[in-house]
């Protein structure tokens, strides 16, 4: 069965900037290896982050990133609220997102979500505990 996933935006970001790790996830998720989901929220985050001067990228670059990220992540509407990290907003709606989504597994580098490690049966893990567990699954025949 094919893992269904949700990238916390910073991994995101750094799949599409960095490289590394995060960009492997996203390889995953564009060869249909893993199922990646995302909400509005995330996509909304994403974009304002990558608008950032630091990052010098054109706006049309971020947006064209943005379409990138909505055609290989299936979009869902998340339908609860919830507040499981008081600390940070967005980071709910990762969890909503996953909620939303059936998700198995939630990737970040958020040290908020990954102390959480698990959220109503909802894994949290590192882009490298993702990719081990990822790429293991794929090595074992699936």
């Amino acid at each position: 069965m094919i893992q269904r996933i949700v990238l916390d935006s910073n991994v995101i970001i750094s799949g599409f900037l960095f490289g590394g790790r995060p960009a492997r996830l996203l390889e995953h998720a564009m060869t249909g290896s893993v199922q990646c989901f995302t909400s509005l929220p995330i996509l909304d985050e994403v974009r304002e982050v990558l608008q950032r001067a630091k990052f010098g990228l054109s706006s049309d670059q971020a947006l064209s990133l943005i379409e990138e990220l909505h055609d290989l992540c299936e979009v869902v509407t998340p339908k609860e609220r919830v507040r499981a990290v008081p600390a940070d907003a967005d980071d709910n709606a990762v969890l909503e997102c996953a909620l939303a989504a059936n998700a198995g597994l939630v990737v970040s580098g958020d040290s908020h979500l990954l102390d959480l490690r698990e959220w109503r049966r909802i894994r949290i893990v590192s882009p490298a505990a993702a990719l081990r567990e990822i790429e293991g699954q794929q090595n074992a025949g699936g």
